[in-house]
């Protein structure tokens, strides 16, 4: 939030220095009449405004920056994530002992097709598609397609806290 902030700042100000300058340099060639100021006072405000667009560079290129590296930080994050769940998948499936076509009808059904388009994909019958989604399903012990996913949610939820749980002990236990 406060980098936020420092950002909608320093925008603000780029803005008035910016306008200082257009300001300055289409009075110059209109001819526009502006009354007399004091060349240390006009000196120091041309100052503080290219100070003012020059932090906003070195404030911008900060931020920029950072922005870059919690993107890559996100990404690998994403990655692990992917892999967990892909390990997870594949155990499952060994475990429930599913053919390679039943596997390929469970990724299918897990990313949210429907039957009409998994029959499509595999070159199958609707009917066929069913009879191994329901294989499936009784292999895995669940009702249908949501329990299916939701064995797999509970399962990477029950990870994440597996792995939480040392910390909050180390924390509780060095207090």
């Amino acid at each position: 939030m406060t980098r936020n902030l420092l950002v909608i700042a320093l925008l603000v100000v780029q803005v008035f220095c910016a306008l200082f300058f257009v300001f300055d340099i289409l009075s110059s060639v209109l001819g526009l009449p502006i009354g007399p100021i004091n060349w240390h006072a006009r000196e120091i405000i041309e100052i503080g405004a290219a100070l003012g667009l020059i932090l906003g560079i070195v404030v911008g290129f900060v931020v920029l920056r950072q922005s870059v590296a919690e993107t890559a930080r996100m990404k690998t994050r994403l990655k692990a994530a992917q892999s967990a769940f892909s390990d997870l998948l594949e155990e499952s499936f060994t475990a429930w002992h599913l053919t390679p076509a039943e596997r390929d009808v469970a990724l299918f059904a897990i990313k949210g097709m429907t039957t009409a388009e998994i029959a499509a994909l595999r070159n199958t019958s609707e009917g066929t598609v069913k009879a191994q989604t329901n294989a499936i399903y009784r292999k895995a012990g669940v009702h249908g397609r949501s329990q299916l996913l939701g064995l797999f949610i509970d399962n990477l939820m029950a990870d994440d806290l597996q792995e939480r749980e040392p910390e909050s002990d180390q924390v509780s236990s060095s207090a």
